[in-house]
């Protein structure tokens, strides 16, 4: 079967109410935990494709930038403790 012809009988098998799915969880934007999970899988340097083009669908970067730049400063602080912590006070 030819790629057109492929693409043909999707499109004919894409429902509305799909498309109507998609359009109403774009609208909603992310959960809270969906958020942090996008953030952390980013500091990791390692996330699905699904959740990649669920997350740049998004209306708005600010929450992305504005979780990065809270664990950006929280990650830095940890390692501030930790190192306080572990080494002697000299």
């Amino acid at each position: 079967m030819k790629p057109e012809e492929k693409r043909a009988l999707s499109a004919e098998h894409a429902s509305p109410e799909n498309e109507v799915e998609a359009q109403i969880e774009k609208q909603k934007g992310l959960s809270t935990l969906s958020l942090i999970g996008t953030i952390l899988a980013a500091a990791f340097g390692v996330q699905s494709s699904r959740a990649r083009e669920r997350d740049f669908s998004q209306r708005s970067p600010w929450p992305f930038i504005i979780g990065g730049i809270l664990f950006g400063i929280m990650f830095v602080l940890t390692l501030v403790f930790l190192v306080s912590m572990i080494l002697p006070d000299g």
